[in-house]
């Protein structure tokens, strides 16, 4: 059974229409199949896909992204990885089901997967606890980070969280601080890491495991600190107001792309990515084979300092590079040919003025 959203209904309505024409059952029995007129419906359910799909606001976008229908991190493993191996537990406490972990292919190539995973029906997603991870999945992540980086395997990530999970038995066994070190961990990483957000990227959840050399979103996922509805309760008081906090909150892929917190967007089949799974799974292998080669020349340091410079450029103009100087192993701090001008005049703004006087007043005395 499909799942339709409050904005697709009209799509739904033409959708149970084509289903009823396709029956050769009709109210009088055994009929004859009108293949003219589902044709006709189905290019109108197209263009009405393109329509609403083409204008969608941040809330809807929202919306599809958490849609129930939409393929998650295990069926995207099991379509662009070969030989998955499964490995579960963090040598600590025990294993997470709401993260699935292990070692695969990619094109005859070793990768470390992890994926962030919510469930397919009620039962699953109790047992996966709907995505939100424990302190016990990130110390799983961290140690398999771990072992890949010893062995020089790059890390792929699918990030689908609403947030780590909040519970009291979480935080008394150190959510805070497992994701303070996972973040670490994938800061440190001296292989290529590459995160793909699938649907949702909410809060530190996230982040644990999206601190990548290159962040990639699907069309219609959101990356964002807090949910919308969250936002609203805390700012108007009013979770009705999702749809202001959304727009306000820029957490869609081309927003976030506008903003360079993330490095790519794979456009979506008409309709969202539940609509066509095996397309989508298909451009997101090759958008992963195409960033694991562009690193195969870079070295351990290289690969490290890329991704230390590229979340240190996030809301400056150049961002930090390492200093020229031999003797000095810290960063220095780039900046634009236009904010140093800036800078440069904003700082002799009062000579500049004085000077800006003098020649007014030499023009209008040679003018008069």
């Amino acid at each position: 059974m499909k799942n339709y959203l409050d904005f697709e209904k009209e799509i739904k309505a033409l959708e149970q229409e084509v289903d009823d024409l396709k029956s050769p059952f009709g109210s009088e029995g055994i009929s004859e199949v009108d293949t003219g007129k589902i044709k006709k419906t189905q290019s109108e359910i197209n263009q009405k896909l393109e329509q609403i799909y083409s204008n969608l606001n941040s809330w809807q976008k929202t919306q599809v992204a958490r849609h129930e229908d939409r393929p998650k991190a295990n069926f995207y493993i099991k379509k662009i990885f070969s030989q998955f191996t499964l490995l579960s537990g963090d040598r600590y406490f025990g294993d997470d089901k709401s993260v699935i972990a292990g070692f695969g292919l990619i094109e005859n190539k070793s990768v470390l997967i992890i994926g962030q995973e919510k469930g397919e029906d009620l039962n699953s997603r109790i047992e996966r606890n709907f995505g939100m991870m424990r302190p016990e999945g990130y110390r799983k992540c961290i140690r398999l980070m771990k072992l890949a980086d010893r062995f020089q395997i790059p890390v792929v990530s699918f990030i689908d969280t609403p947030g780590a999970y909040p519970g009291i038995g979480a935080e008394q066994r150190g959510q805070a601080s497992a994701i303070a070190n996972s973040i670490e961990c994938c800061m440190s990483l001296t292989v290529p890491n590459i995160s793909v957000i699938i649907g949702e990227g909410g809060s530190g959840g996230a982040i644990a495991l999206a601190s990548s050399n290159k962040v990639i979103m699907l069309e219609n996922s959101i990356y964002s600190v807090i949910s919308p509805e969250g936002c609203a309760s805390i700012l108007w008081r009013d979770p009705s107001k999702s749809l202001q906090a959304a727009e306000a909150m820029k957490l869609t892929a081309k927003d976030l792309l506008k903003l360079k917190i993330i490095d790519e967007v794979i456009p979506e089949p008409l309709g969202g990515a539940h609509r066509d799974p095996d397309s989508i799974a298909e451009d997101i292998k090759f958008s992963i084979i195409k960033n694991l080669k562009s690193f195969e020349k870079h070295t351990r340091d290289e690969i490290y300092d890329h991704r230390k410079t590229k979340f240190l450029q996030i809301g400056r103009d150049q961002g930090f590079s390492k200093s020229t100087n031999v003797n000095d192993g810290g960063l220095s701090y780039k900046e634009s040919g236009l904010s140093k001008l800036k800078i440069h005049i904003n700082k002799n703004k009062y000579i500049y003025g004085g000077v800006s006087l003098v020649i007014i007043a030499a023009l209008i005395t040679i003018i008069s």
